[in-house]
């Protein structure tokens, strides 16, 4: 009796960089974990401080274990510096969806405005707040405001795709995030009566009073 033949075709090949099924399904996953982690760490340090808050904690809030936790962060810190990640990489984002006959300052103004405009303003007042009072986050922020004026450089000038507009897009980016810096911290210190987008413009209106 001949045996019979396999009916199943081959799976087809991989082209090159192409992800598998499976690959990109625990790379997905991941992410989820990630940003499950995350959620929870922001929650708990925004109810009980940063200080009182342990990975314990935070793992237990996220329903893992805490193992699980340094599969992903390496110490507390580090969540609240991805938070801000993510904060400037959707920045970055709004900058290089801006229509392309916006100035670089005006498309710096817009991006920011829409950004904040999905932050709720209560935690946002609170995450600062949170900053303020331990060292450790202060000179994370610090680190942060370098980022990221060097990702909204890079952002202004992959919008432009000039090379001549790389040092204007380079002195935007630090304007654009000294803006942000001092303005927010006026927002707060007027206790956020104002929108956050409506304080964006009121800093770049005198960032132009000033250039004129």
């Amino acid at each position: 009796m001949k045996a019979s033949k396999p009916t199943g075709k081959r799976p087809k090949p991989l082209n090159a960089g192409e992800k598998s099924p499976a690959t990109g399904l625990r790379q997905r996953k991941q992410r989820q974990t990630r940003e499950r982690l995350k959620r929870s760490a922001m929650a708990l340090f925004l109810e009980r401080g940063f200080e009182a808050t342990t990975i314990d904690d935070i793992a237990t809030a996220a329903d893992m274990s805490r193992r699980s936790f340094f599969h992903y962060f390496a110490s507390k810190e580090d969540v609240v510096a991805a938070w801000q990640e993510d904060a400037a990489a959707a920045l970055v984002a709004e900058i290089l969806a801006r229509p392309a006959e916006e100035s670089m300052l005006t498309a710096a103004e817009n991006a920011i405005a829409a950004a904040v405009k999905r932050i709720d303003p209560t935690e946002a007042a609170a995450m600062s707040r949170l900053k303020r009072d331990n060292p450790a986050l202060q000179a994370r922020d610090q680190l942060k405001y370098e980022k990221l004026e060097r990702a909204l450089a890079d952002g202004l000038a992959q919008r432009s795709g000039r090379k001549s507009d790389r040092l204007k897009a380079r002195l935007v980016a630090m304007i654009a995030t000294g803006a942000m810096r001092v303005g927010g911290e006026s927002w707060l210190s007027e206790g956020t009566r104002d929108k956050p987008e409506a304080f964006v413009k009121r800093t770049f209106d005198a960032i132009r009073a000033i250039l004129e």
